[in-house]
């Protein structure tokens, strides 16, 4: 030890006085009431090192030994300076504090008393006004917004419960009791919790109060508006029954269209009945892929086959079933594609079931792509505008990116996007290429040019350059089928409705070929029936397809396409000559039916079918031509081709949604037995999830409940 160190030791034991037993207990006393006031609710060190210093000695310990703590006179004297000191500064924290808290069953401290503030001075309670409901927020929104509240309040409370107390020692109420003139229920609309027991000096934590409160149920909250029943189709009567000698030749274009199967599932699967004019029953039927005969090579496109069997609901009718086939695309031999998609980024797309389902679908389509096809992305909401100017598809980062940045928000301006997409896709226009515009909305255009006529113009003289639209609707309760129909078909297009990412790989994976390639278009169908062999026949399905019997040979009357191995059914019922189920009463004053038709060809025939198509570059069309004769008839609907057969059961399903006007006492259940009889194969899954529609239908509501 230094000499130094020796002299400061020595001063300090001439300098400090021992202290006196009653001072040091009531600095003691006074210390520890401090602490406990102060220390109580505080956790003291953490979770991982409780005390960093008993770890430290321990440390230090190991290394150089421990040293016992020994009760010398200087560190007598020093501790007893400390507690002096520490009493001095506690007691006047406390003066100073304890006005803002409420009084503890701790030890009373022995420092004396600052003077009482008059209660006179102290500001009363303001009444809390009951929350007023908050549209469109729930219940978990609502109830915080409540503790907020409720939160404020308590702090007020304890600030005049802890001057009160140190005052008078006055007991104050549970803070869970409301303001005079509140009630409880007023709070919230339901039953209050009964309030805990008052406890002198002591403030709830906010835990406590938030049990205490009364909750909002969710019948209580506005509920969040959403669109409902304000989809739109095109209104339609179902074709008539004919007679053959008053009009003995029907003529449509061909369709192969599939969006209202989709939007007939996505009713049924809510258990809901789809509105009959949203059932087209030929899309419904060509939704399958069927395994016909397929065409020989690609100088004739496609193939036609032709069956004829008894009708399975009217025994007194038959069936003529025809099915085609289009020739199917090598892969080496299909060509650029120069795609534009045009996207829907309004307000209305803002659901589930829109906007991130077509981000992901169109990312679907972009899988498909080849590295030099081109794609062009353009946007509209209350404007429009290019987001992507065209881009190699092998830039497929670039390309996610775009879709991933969209966002739905505002007004719905669909004619400009439309226009600027049209002038995007003449931009990169290739000749050799397939060019088209892809369209993925709900249809609520809203902004700009709304009206379907003028719309439907401007795509016809699109159409003329070479630019093709196909459609892809989303989202219910706001759905404009009506608008998107009229465009497609005025596009050389075709339009699916996408219900699930699903329909999306089916439509745009594996259907993409025969989505984006087509092999014949402007394909017409003119079937004449032979009246002495046929007296009523009538389509099924087809009413916003059919033409007038001039318009089979005018090369310049628009029809549909047919894409790379697509299939397109068409189904015609009719009463064979005597039959007793013949709807249509002769005549009395009319002239006797003709007998058998004189031309030889003519005798044994139901029906003679013609088609005509063009190429796709090609702009003179080309007939197809067969009679239907009674050799290809099969008898009962059992000895019928599966395929036939399966295409059978659809039909009567599609007519039972909209009435089943001329399908008798035929049921779901009848339908059901039909289909499982033909399902076949079914690698994907399709037929299967047909039955269960039909199963769904036979329990579904009429009417959807207010949401």
């Amino acid at each position: 030890m230094t000499d130094e160190l020796k002299l400061l030791k020595s001063a300090i034991k001439k300098a400090t006085p021992r202290p006196r037993a009653k001072a040091r207990r009531d600095a003691i006393a006074n210390a520890m009431a401090a602490y406990d006031e102060k220390m109580a609710r505080r956790s003291q060190g953490s979770a991982v090192l409780s005390r960093l210093m008993d770890a430290a000695k321990a440390a230090t310990g190991n290394l150089f030994g421990r040293t016992p703590m020994r009760l010398t006179p200087a560190l007598a004297g020093g501790a007893s300076l400390a507690v002096l000191t520490l009493a001095v500064m506690s007691t006047a924290y406390l003066q100073n504090d304890i006005r803002n808290r409420a009084v503890t069953s701790e030890p009373k401290l022995t420092a004396e008393k600052p003077d009482a503030v008059p209660p006179a001075k102290l500001k009363p309670i303001e009444p809390l006004k009951a929350p007023q409901p908050l549209p469109q927020l729930d219940v978990a929104t609502r109830n915080s917004g409540v503790v907020i509240i409720d939160s404020l309040k308590a702090k007020r409370e304890q600030e005049v419960a802890g001057a009160t107390a140190e005052t008078s020692a006055q007991v104050l109420p549970s803070a869970a009791t409301p303001p005079a003139g509140v009630p409880m229920a007023s709070l919230s609309g339901s039953r209050p919790a009964a309030p805990p027991a008052p406890v002198v000096g002591y403030s709830r934590t906010l835990q406590d109060r938030m049990a205490a409160m009364p909750r909002l149920s969710p019948d209580q909250i506005a509920p969040q508006y959403q669109d409902q029943g304000r989809d739109k189709f095109t209104a339609t009567d179902a074709n008539p029954v004919k007679q053959v000698s008053q009009e003995p030749v029907s003529t449509f274009s061909i369709d192969v269209d599939t969006a209202s199967y989709s939007f007939v599932r996505g009713s049924l699967t809510r258990n809901l009945l789809p509105q009959k004019n949203a059932v087209r029953v030929e899309e419904l039927i060509n939704y399958f892929p069927y395994d016909y005969p397929k065409p020989d090579d690609k100088t004739v496109p496609f193939k036609t086959t032709v069956n004829v069997f008894q009708t399975p609901w009217n025994s007194g009718t038959k069936l003529v079933h025809v099915g085609i086939k289009g020739f199917e695309l090598a892969a080496e031999s299909k060509p650029r594609s120069n795609l534009v998609f045009l996207l829907d980024t309004s307000g209305s797309m803002n659901a589930p079931n829109k906007l991130p389902l077509l981000q992901n679908s169109m990312k679907l389509l972009l899988e498909t792509m080849r590295p030099d096809d081109t794609i062009a992305i353009v946007t509209y909401a209350g404007s429009a505008g290019t987001l992507l100017e065209p881009t190699p598809a092998k830039e497929k980062t670039k390309i996610l990116n775009a879709l991933g940045n969209l966002r739905a928000g505002g007004s719905t301006a669909g004619a400009e996007g439309i226009r600027q997409a049209y002038e995007l896709a003449a931009q990169g226009y290739d000749a050799k290429a397939v060019n088209r515009v892809i369209l993925a909305t709900d249809g609520d255009f809203n902004v700009g040019i709304t009206n379907r006529e003028e719309l439907k113009s401007f795509i016809e003289r699109k159409r003329e350059t070479g630019v093709f639209l196909s459609v892809l609707g989303f989202g219910m309760g706001n759905y404009n089928d009506a608008l998107m129909q009229a465009l497609a078909q005025n596009g050389n297009g075709n339009a699916a409705y996408i219900d699930t990412l699903n329909e999306a790989r089916k439509v745009l994976v594996e259907e993409a070929s025969s989505t984006l390639f087509p092999i014949a278009k402007d394909v017409k169908i003119q079937v004449e029936f032979n009246p002495a062999e046929v007296s009523e026949y009538r389509l099924i399905g087809y009413e916003t397809r059919m033409l007038k019997r001039e318009d089979f040979r005018n090369d310049k009357v628009d029809a549909g396409d047919i894409g790379s191995g697509h299939t397109v059914t068409a189904i015609y019922e009719i009463t064979p000559k005597g039959s007793p189920s013949q709807l249509v009463g002769d005549l009395r004053y009319a002239p006797k039916a003709a007998g058998p038709a004189t031309s030889p060809a003519g005798n044994g025939e139901y029906a003679f079918v013609k088609l005509r198509y063009k190429l796709p570059n090609e702009d003179t069309s080309k007939l197809i031509e067969m009679p239907v004769t009674k050799a290809m008839d099969a008898g009962g609907a059992d000895k019928a081709p599966q395929e036939a057969r399966f295409a059978a059961s659809v039909a009567a399903f599609g007519q039972l949604l909209t009435g089943g006007r001329h399908t008798g006492s035929y049921s779901y259940d009848d339908v059901i037995a039909l289909a499982q009889g033909a399902k076949g194969p079914d690698a994907f899954g399709y037929r299967a999830e047909f039955i269960n529609l039909a199963r769904f239908a036979k329990s579904a509501a009429a009417l959807e409940s207010q949401k």
